[in-house]
């Protein structure tokens, strides 16, 4: 598995999270959040939870009050949950710095799709198709979880990646280890956007890359993102809490 994304991340970021500490970690069963000691914080996808034990983290307990750049390190474990950890981390850092060049318009009207556009989906977003269906493009989505709906399996995503006219990427891509990969396979879109409450605000983090486009979520109740993660809320109830904010790169 690679994951020199998730390094990238961890460098462009260490040094910040050398001077925080951690006050808060809450592994909720759609999403996980991490609070620090300046009352920023961060959010990410939970992968589903597998084993046959009640533990999933065997230092669980002891990571409050730990030093953020330990958490931070999680992002290159080799466990989904624990690059879980890192990467909310890492947007709780964010979080606490906000871009000045960030927008609040609507993630896909920044894309200006078109009837004659490809459309590839990596990671089914329910509430994007049926604005997609509406436009009439051409779309084709690739998900992981049989039970969701999808197109193409995952060798099919890879070939139609190479090919489209715009590229939506799930965040959680970083969490499953997948986004090197993603990013490999992409041809040269006309626009391609990393999408969801996980992707990063951070546009040096995809220097060098076909992104054109990161739409994530900006924590700005930190206590009712704590509660809705710990009570087992999804998107739908986070919203309330946080800012959907996208940045354009490659501009």
């Amino acid at each position: 598995m690679s994951l020199m994304l998730q390094k990238k991340l961890h460098d462009l970021l260490v040094d910040e999270a050398q001077s925080r500490r951690v006050s808060e970690v809450r592994l909720g069963l759609g999403y996980s959040a991490v609070q620090l000691d300046d009352g920023a914080a961060g959010l990410a996808w939970t992968p589903p939870l597998k084993g046959c034990g009640c533990t999933h983290l065997s230092f669980a307990g002891t990571l409050g009050g730990r030093p953020a750049s330990e958490l931070l390190n999680m992002l290159t474990d080799e466990g989904a949950l624990t690059r879980t950890i890192g990467v909310a981390t890492a947007n709780a850092l964010l979080a606490g710095n906000p871009r000045p060049d960030a927008t609040t318009r609507e993630a896909l009207s920044l894309l200006n799709i078109t009837p004659k556009d490809h459309v590839v989906m990596i990671g089914y977003f329910g509430p994007l198709v049926k604005n997609l269906r509406e436009i009439g493009c051409r779309l084709e989505i690739v998900e992981i979880n049989p039970e969701r709906p999808a197109d193409l399996n995952a060798e099919q995503g890879m070939k139609a990646l190479a090919a489209c006219d715009i590229a939506i990427v799930t965040g959680t891509s970083l969490i499953t280890g997948t986004i090197d990969g993603l990013l490999d396979a992409m041809g040269s879109p006309r626009g391609a956007v990393l999408l969801g409450p996980s992707a990063p605000l951070l546009p040096e983090l995809f220097v060098g890359t076909p992104m054109t486009q990161i739409s994530g979520a900006r924590v700005r109740d930190a206590g009712g993102v704590l509660r809705v993660v710990s009570e087992g809320g999804g998107t739908p109830l986070l919203k309330h809490h946080v800012v959907f904010e996208s940045l354009l790169l490659n501009a």
